[in-house]
């Protein structure tokens, strides 16, 4: 593996990206409206009670978590998948770009995309949506943009084993909803069956949300320590999964 080299490949993909307006929509625009409704939608309302948070407070948090991961898991899965039908990377691998300097000079130009949405998307939320956050606002952006590296890492490993982009998609009700449903944000974790709270205790969205919602709560980063060291793990094991299934060109 080479740093130069894997570099240059994050400064390619990076530099498509700038060009691809689709995209910059779908990474930047899609979340902010999407909280934006929420937020217009429940505007007044509260959750347990006339006494509990705001409807944004509660879910925002949440969705912060949430949506960032999602979103670059599925660009992420879909641009590396394209690199490899388009023969692209077949190409690249008659030069000594390795499989690692492939990977991860994606890993990086994603996580700096993934970076920009996380504070256009949290900025967007707290100034604009008026989601009231107790703890410090720039370890909320870095948690998000972790959560945001975690989709990404995880949909680069899911391109790895995916034949066409149509499989890639077919990747996130495999990957990411059963994660959804489990992490906490549909019921609270201490309320599901025994076994499905065994299984929420092994998936990396459960620790993205918990960081998130104590950050918001008015914790810091190092309150959260093991959940951040947690999703870090699971980073570094997406991209070892990654870099171990690579396959030169698809079938």
């Amino acid at each position: 593996m080479s740093g130069r080299r894997t570099w240059a490949t994050a400064r390619r993909v990076l530099n498509q990206l700038r060009h691809d307006k689709r995209t910059i929509a779908l990474i930047i625009v899609v979340p902010c409206l999407i909280l934006g409704l929420i937020a217009w939608m429940f505007h007044g309302q509260t959750v347990r009670g006339p006494m509990g948070p705001p409807v944004i407070d509660y879910f925002g948090p949440m969705l912060l978590a949430i949506f960032p991961a999602v979103v670059m898991f599925l660009v992420t899965s879909v641009a590396t998948l394209r690199e490899r039908t388009g023969g692209t990377l077949e190409r690249l691998m008659t030069t000594p770009l390795a499989k690692a300097d492939f990977l991860f000079g994606y890993a990086i130009a994603f996580a700096v995309a993934a970076a920009i949405q996380a504070t256009i998307v949290t900025a967007w939320a707290v100034w604009v949506c008026g989601m009231n956050v107790q703890g410090r606002i720039w370890e909320l952006i870095t948690v998000a943009v972790l959560d945001a590296v975690l989709g990404s890492s995880m949909g680069l490993a899911a391109s790895s084993v995916a034949r066409t982009e149509f499989q890639a998609v077919q990747m996130m009700p495999a990957v990411i909803i059963p994660q959804l449903i489990v992490c906490g944000l549909v019921m609270p974790r201490g309320q599901m069956p025994g076994v499905l709270e065994w299984i929420s205790n092994v998936v990396p969205f459960t620790y993205a949300l918990e960081a998130t919602g104590a950050i918001a709560q008015g914790g810091g980063l190092i309150d959260s320590g093991v959940e951040v060291l947690v999703v870090l793990g699971f980073v570094g094991l997406s991209l070892g999964a990654g870099v171990l299934t690579l396959k030169r060109r698809t079938s």
